[in-house]
């Protein structure tokens, strides 16, 4: 199989168990309905394994653009397959947010809330603060990129690896990942996202566009850092793109300072 379709599936299968299990617990009438968050956490967490033995063997189940660019910039995987990587794994999580969506028809169109049904698609925060936000998204998502290296640093049983994964999703969940639902991955936010802005789910509201540079700086900047932070601590390489990683990361907080700012400047312009 070629390695795009390859990312393009497996992101699919991703958001089709991700998605599916945030509609599973959330919308009106399901069965699950308030499952709540270790169910979530667990199913992501399978979701990923079921997705790395699917394609794994073919693409190494990147599917998590912040996994790519953080592997490019550890000198792991070549440059000339990052974009065509991420654009095969934004599409594959839209067509899991479509299949998603044929799922669960019925129960969107009974839920009444439009904040349910864009949080079935896309993460946000428990509370809106641009630095706190971003922060919690690069925590994530390093801790995330340097697992993986240290996963790839160690012999594991054959076949267990994508078990072995699936694990640190769902640790990562269950420990971190109630301040911004941790998206810790680019694709899968924007693309269910995008997939919300243009399906014709009934009684849908806005999808919060705004906020969309959380969840895909976030990730991409915490990715490369514990990329680029996993070389010089572990291997010893210590080169320019560690000092481009930590500049990324401080750039990314000053744009959450700004962020920030505006918001309060146009709340006060409400109240005057």
């Amino acid at each position: 199989m070629n390695a795009y379709i390859a990312e393009f599936i497996g992101t699919a299968i991703l958001i089709l168990f991700g998605a599916g299990v945030c509609a599973n617990v959330t919308l009106k009438g399901s069965g699950a309905k308030d499952g709540g968050w270790v169910v979530i956490s667990f199913a992501w967490g399978f979701a990923v394994t079921l997705a790395v033995y699917a394609v794994g063997q073919f693409s190494d189940a990147h599917i998590n653009p912040a996994v790519t660019l953080g592997f490019a910039f550890a000198g792991e995987f070549p440059w000339a397959d990052v974009v065509p990587y991420i654009i095969s794994q934004v599409l594959g999580a839209m067509l899991g947010a479509l299949l998603v969506w044929f799922h669960f028809m019925p129960h969107f169109k009974a839920e009444e809330n439009p904040d349910t049904k864009l949080g079935v698609y896309a993460t946000a925060p428990g509370y809106k603060n641009y630095v706190a936000n971003f922060t919690s998204e690069m925590i994530g998502t390093f801790i995330l990129v340097m697992g993986l290296m240290f996963i790839g640093a160690n012999d594991f049983t054959d076949g267990l690896n994508p078990l072995i994964v699936g694990v640190l999703i769902t640790a990562i969940g269950l420990s971190l990942g109630g301040t911004t639902g941790y998206a810790i991955n680019p694709a899968r936010d924007f693309g269910p996202r995008l997939a919300h802005f243009l399906m014709p789910i009934p009684g849908k509201g806005s999808s919060n566009f705004k906020y969309a540079i959380v969840p895909v700086l976030g990730p991409i900047s915490g990715g490369i850092l514990g990329a680029t932070v996993y070389n010089a601590l572990f291997l010893g390489v210590v080169n320019g793109f560690l000092y481009v990683a930590i500049a990324m990361v401080i750039a990314t907080l000053v744009l959450g300072v700004i962020l920030n700012k505006s918001i309060l400047k146009n709340e006060a312009a409400k109240l005057m």
